[in-house]
C-alpha cells in the first residue's frame, strides 16, 4: 500500500506516465487494500452561511431584501435539494455548516416570509411570459422553460414541505446526521476588533449561543468566527459559553506557537482546551480562485447578464424595483464563455454545464486522493483536508454548485480512501491531537484585520466603541431594574442595535465599495437609535411610540438581555 501511495503521488495518478498498464494495476492494488477498511484520510466540507439583517417593514419595496430572496431561490432550497437526492439514494453525505442569528431570524420571520412568496410569486408569473416571448428562439426557450419548472418546485417546497421555515429542512438533516449546524458571532461582530470592549465580544458570543438554542433547539457545539476573525484573548468567552472548536484560516495553525508537526491537516487543542481547524488553501483555491476556480468555466452561467438589466423597459419594470432601478430577476441567458465582452457572451445550457460539474467533482476528488495520500505517507497519519467556503457561493455567485456538491458526495461514495466528515465526528473519531496557541489571523485580504479596518471605514470605528462604552456604563448602572419593566425594554432594544451597528458586513461593504451608501445609512441609523434610547433613561422620558417601533423593526434576539453586557472587564 505504501509503494502504492508513493508511486501514484509522484506520477499524479498515471496522467503523465509512460506505463499505462503498471498504472492500472497499482489503482486496482489499491482499491482492493483499501476496500472495507478504514479511511486513508478525512475530508470536512464547511459552509458558513450568513446575511446581514435586512428587514424593512417602513418599505414597500426594499431592494436589500433581495439578498435574501435570491439567496433562498439560488443556495439554500437547491443545498436542501442537494440533501433530499443523496438521502433518496443512499449516499453519504457529512458536511459543517453554519447559520447565522441574522440569517435564521430572517428565515423565521413570517413578515419576510410572505414578502418572500410574493417574490416567487412575481418571479414564476415573468418566467411565464419569458417561456412565451421566447417560444421563437430555441437556444433561450429551453433555458426558459427549466427555470420556470425550478421556480415552481421551490414554491412547492417552500410552502408544502417546509411550512416557508426552511431552517426545518437543515435541523431535519442535522437530526439524521447528515448535517451539523454550527452558530456565528451574534451579527457578524469582527471581534479582533471589538475586543477593545471585553462586553461587546462577550455579548456576541453569548447572544449567537442563546439564539441558537432557542430556535434550533439545542446547543450549537463549534462556532464560525466572523469573517475568520480569531483573536487569542477570545477563547476563555468561547469556552464560556460551552463551545468546543472553532475555525481559523491557514496561517491561523501554519503560524501558531508552536507550529504543529501535522500543520493544517488535523485539529488542534488549544490552551483554553478548545479544538481548532484551520482551512486547507489547495481546496479552497480550487472554487475561489478567478484563475483556475472552477465557476470560471465557460459553460457556467454569467452571474452579470440578467434579463432585468436587457429587456425593454415597459416589458421588465413590474419584475425590477419599484422605483424604476434596473436590478438581477435571476433569469440569465448566456454563460461565461471566457474572457470575452457581455456581449459575445454565448447560450447558456443547463445540461452542459450540470456536465461540467460531473468533470469538475472528478477531478477535485482526484486531486484530494492524491493530496491525502501524499500527506498519510510523509506524516503517517490520516490526514484531514477542510475546505470552509461561504454557502452563498455555492447557487448564487456559482449558479452550479449544488450540483457540484452533490457529485462530490457522489463520487466520493465510491470509494473508500478519504471519508467525509462533520467536525464533531471527526474530533469523536480520536485523532491525533497536537497542543499549540493559534496564530491572530482571518480570512480577510492580507490574513489579517485591514479590510474592516481601512481609509474608506475607519471612521466607524470610534462611533461603535463608544457606543459600546456607554452600554456598559448603563448596564452596570441598570442591571437590577425589575423584569419586563421599560427600563428594561429599552435597554435590551439598545443592545439590539448596538450589535447590529457592529456587524462586519458594513465595513466589508465600504470596503468593496458596492452598496457603500446603505452600509453607512445603517451604521448611522443603529447608533442614533442606539444613543436616543440611552438618552431616554437619563432624561426620565420614555418615548413609547419609539420604543414599540424598533421594538417590530429591528425584531432579532427573543432572549437579549442587557445584563450581559454588565460582565467585568476581565472576561
Amino acid at each position: 500500500l505504501s509503494q502504492c501511495m508513493i508511486f501514484l503521488t509522484y506520477t499524479k495518478f498515471g496522467t503523465m506516465l509512460k506505463f499505462p498498464l503498471l498504472v492500472k494495476i497499482l489503482k486496482i492494488r489499491l482499491i482492493l487494500l483499501t476496500k472495507n477498511k478504514m479511511p486513508v484520510g478525512y475530508w470536512m466540507l464547511m459552509l458558513h452561511g450568513h446575511l446581514p439583517f435586512v428587514r424593512h417593514p417602513e418599505y414597500g419595496d426594499p431592494f436589500e431584501e433581495r439578498w435574501l430572496f435570491e439567496a433562498i431561490i439560488e443556495c439554500y432550497l437547491p443545498l436542501l435539494s442537494m440533501l433530499d437526492n443523496l438521502e433518496q439514494d443512499n449516499i453519504l453525505c457529512r458536511f459543517t455548516m453554519s447559520l447565522t442569528p441574522p440569517l435564521i431570524s430572517m428565515l423565521k420571520d413570517p413578515f419576510l416570509q410572505n414578502r418572500f412568496l410574493n417574490h416567487l410569486d412575481k418571479l414564476i408569473e415573468l418566467a411565464e411570459k419569458e417561456v412565451h416571448r421566447t417560444r421563437n428562439i430555441p437556444q433561450l426557450n429551453d433555458t426558459a422553460c427549466i427555470y420556470l419548472k425550478l421556480f415552481q418546485k421551490h414554491k412547492n417546497a417552500f410552502e408544502e414541505r417546509y411550512k416557508k421555515d426552511i431552517t426545518k429542512g437543515f435541523f431535519e438533516h442535522q437530526e439524521k446526521g447528515h448535517v451539523e449546524i454550527t452558530t456565528c458571532c451574534a451579527t457578524h461582530g469582527f471581534l479582533p476588533l471589538l475586543g477593545f470592549q471585553r462586553q461587546s465580544v462577550f455579548t456576541q458570543i453569548t447572544e449567537a449561543v442563546k439564539h441558537h438554542e432557542y430556535y434550533l433547539g439545542c446547543k450549537p457545539r463549534g462556532i464560525w468566527l466572523a469573517e475568520c476573525g480569531y483573536n487569542p484573548q477570545d477563547e476563555s468567552i468561547l469556552k464560556a459559553a460551552g463551545l468546543k472548536y472553532f475555525f481559523v484560516e491557514t496561517h491561523g495553525l501554519s503560524k501558531a506557537a508552536p507550529v504543529p508537526k501535522y500543520k493544517t491537516y488535523g485539529s488542534v487543542l488549544t490552551p483554553s482546551q478548545l479544538f481548532a481547524f484551520a482551512r486547507d488553501r489547495e481546496s479552497a483555491e480550487e472554487v475561489w480562485s478567478s484563475q483556475i476556480g472552477y465557476p470560471g468555466d465557460e459553460n457556467y452561467r454569467e452571474y452579470y447578464r440578467d434579463i432585468g438589466y436587457e429587456l425593454d423597459m415597459d416589458y421588465i419594470s413590474p419584475y425590477i424595483h419599484e422605483s424604476g432601478t434596473r436590478i438581477n430577476t435571476g433569469i440569465k441567458y448566456y454563460r461565461v464563455t471566457g474572457r470575452v465582452d457581455a456581449a459575445d457572451k454565448k447560450p447558456y445550457s443547463f445540461e452542459k454545464a450540470y456536465a461540467r460539474t460531473k468533470v469538475h467533482a472528478e477531478d477535485f476528488l482526484r486531486k484530494r486522493i492524491r493530496q491525502i495520500l501524499a500527506v498519510s505517507h510523509i506524516l503517517g497519519i490520516k490526514p484531514l483536508v477542510v475546505s470552509p467556503y461561504d454557502m452563498e457561493l455555492y447557487g448564487h455567485w456559482w449558479y452550479e454548485g449544488p450540483k457540484f456538491l452533490e457529485n462530490i458526495f457522489r463520487m466520493f461514495a465510491r470509494q473508500s480512501v478519504i471519508k467525509p466528515v462533520t467536525a464533531a465526528e471527526y474530533l469523536e473519531s480520536q485523532p491525533v491531537i497536537e497542543m499549540c496557541r493559534p496564530h491572530p489571523s482571518s480570512w480577510g485580504m492580507n490574513g489579517y484585520n485591514e479590510y474592516w479596518l481601512n481609509e474608506k471605514n475607519h471612521w466607524i470605528w470610534k462611533h461603535l466603541h463608544v457606543a459600546a462604552m456607554r452600554m456598559k456604563e448603563v448596564a452596570v448602572r441598570y442591571k437590577h431594574c425589575p423584569a419586563n419593566s421599560a427600563v428594561e425594554r429599552i435597554l435590551n432594544q439598545a443592545l439590539r442595535e448596538l450589535l447590529l451597528a457592529q456587524s462586519s458586513d458594513w465595513p466589508f461593504i465600504m470596503s468593496s465599495q458596492t452598496t457603500t451608501v446603505y452600509a453607512t445609512n445603517r451604521i448611522v441609523e443603529h447608533i442614533s437609535w442606539f444613543h436616543k434610547l440611552c438618552d431616554q433613561l437619563e432624561e426620565q422620558k420614555v418615548n413609547k411610540r419609539l420604543l414599540k417601533h424598533l421594538e417590530n423593526k429591528d425584531n432579532i434576539f427573543p432572549l437579549i438581555d442587557f445584563r450581559d453586557f454588565a460582565v467585568p472587564d476581565s472576561i
